[in-house]
C-alpha cells in the first residue's frame, strides 16, 4: 500500500488540517502568528555544557588522546567555539523576551556582553567545582579517587550543570539557565533550580529525587542524600488569584549541615549551622544551630509464649 493510500486510511490530511488550525490559534492567542520567535535549543545547550566541561577538565572530560603540549590548544579552540554557540543561544532568548514584552533591544550586543562576563567567571566556577569534588571524595568512603567522583557521580554532574546555569541566571538569561539545569535533571534525577544559591564544597550523595527550589540558600560544606526536598510550603497569590513570582519561599540551610535521605524541608525556614536532619523528617519550622532532628523512635518489644497479646 502506498504512502498516499495509508494517508487516506488514517485520515492524515484531516489531522494535519486540524493540527494546523490549533497551532495557528495558539500563536494568535499569543500574538505571534506571523513570525513566532525561536527558542534556545535544548540539544545545542546540552552540547555546550559538555564542551565547557571538557574545557574545565580537559584531562578527564576532554579528548582521550590529549598530550601535555596540546591541552592549551584544545582548551582555547574548544572554548572559542563553544562561546560562539552560547552567544547564539543567548541571543535567541533575548529576542524571545523582547518580542514577548514588545521591546526593542540590541540582542547581539547584549548577548556578547553576557558571554564575555560568563567566560570571565569560568575560573571561579572551576574552583567551586573542585571544592565540590573534594567534598564528595572526603564524604563518601566508597570513592577511591577524585577522578572517579568527577566521571562517575551523578551529584557532580548535576552540580556542574548548576554552577554554570547559576552564572547565566544571575547574568539575566533565566531560560537558557533553566534548560541547562533540566538537562542535568533528566540525566541524573537531581532537580536544582539555577536561581538557588549554593556555597562551596557541596555534596549530593546518590542524589536521585533531590529537589532544590529557586530561592533556596545553601551554605558551605553542606551534604544532602537522595530524595531530599528543599521546597516551598505554600504558594502566595495576588488579588487576581495568580501565583506571586520570585518571593522567597524556600529554606535557608547554613554551613556544615547534613540532611539525610527522604527529608522534606518546606518554606522560608532556617536550618542552623552544624545541624543534622535525619531521614524521612518532615520539617516546616526553624532549627537552631548544632541541632539533631529525627523521627520519633519506634518501640520494639519481644514477647514469648503469647505474652503481650
Amino acid at each position: 500500500m502506498s504512502s498516499v493510500e495509508n494517508g487516506h486510511r488514517w485520515g492524515v490530511d484531516e489531522l494535519v488540517a486540524q493540527l494546523r488550525e490549533l497551532r495557528l490559534q495558539s500563536l494568535e492567542n499569543r500574538h505571534r502568528r506571523e513570525h513566532p520567535p525561536k527558542l534556545p535549543s535544548r540539544k545545542v545547550l546540552s552540547h555546550i555544557v559538555d564542551n565547557i566541561g571538557a574545557v574545565l577538565f580537559p584531562n578527564r572530560l576532554g579528548q582521550p588522546d590529549l598530550t601535555d603540549e596540546g591541552i592549551d590548544y584544545f582548551v582555547g579552540h574548544t572554548l572559542d567555539s563553544v562561546l560562539r554557540e552560547l552567544h547564539r543561544q543567548i541571543r535567541l532568548e533575548l529576542q524571545f523576551i523582547a518580542e514577548q514584552q514588545d521591546l526593542t533591544v540590541d540582542s547581539d550586543g547584549r548577548a556578547t556582553e553576557i558571554v564575555r562576563q560568563f567566560a570571565a567567571r569560568l575560573p571561579a566556577v572551576r574552583a567551586l567545582i573542585d571544592s565540590d569534588i573534594q567534598a564528595a571524595y572526603e564524604g563518601d568512603p566508597a570513592a577511591r579517587s577524585s577522578d572517579e567522583v568527577l566521571v562517575c557521580y551523578p551529584g557532580i554532574t548535576a552540580v556542574i550543570h548548576y554552577r554554570l546555569a547559576h552564572v547565566l541566571y544571575s547574568l539575566g538569561v533565566p531560560l537558557v539557565a533553566r534548560v541547562i539545569s533540566e538537562v542535568a535533571h533528566s540525566a541524573t534525577g537531581i532537580d536544582i533550580h539555577p536561581g538557588a544559591q549554593i556555597g562551596d564544597s557541596f555534596f549530593i550523595d546518590h542524589g536521585t529525587g533531590v529537589v532544590i527550589g529557586e530561592t533556596a540558600v545553601i551554605g558551605r560544606r553542606v551534604r544532602l542524600y537522595q530524595a531530599v526536598t528543599l521546597g516551598a510550603k505554600r504558594f502566595a497569590k495576588d488579588d487576581n488569584g495568580m501565583l506571586v513570582k520570585g518571593n522567597e519561599r524556600h529554606p535557608i540551610v547554613e554551613d556544615d549541615v547534613v540532611i539525610y535521605a527522604g527529608a522534606t524541608i518546606l518554606g522560608r525556614i532556617t536550618i542552623g549551622h552544624g545541624s543534622t536532619i535525619g531521614g524521612n523528617v518532615w520539617l516546616t519550622h526553624n532549627v537552631p544551630p548544632d541541632s539533631l532532628v529525627s523521627q520519633g523512635q519506634n518501640r520494639t518489644e519481644v514477647f514469648a509464649g503469647g505474652g503481650g497479646i
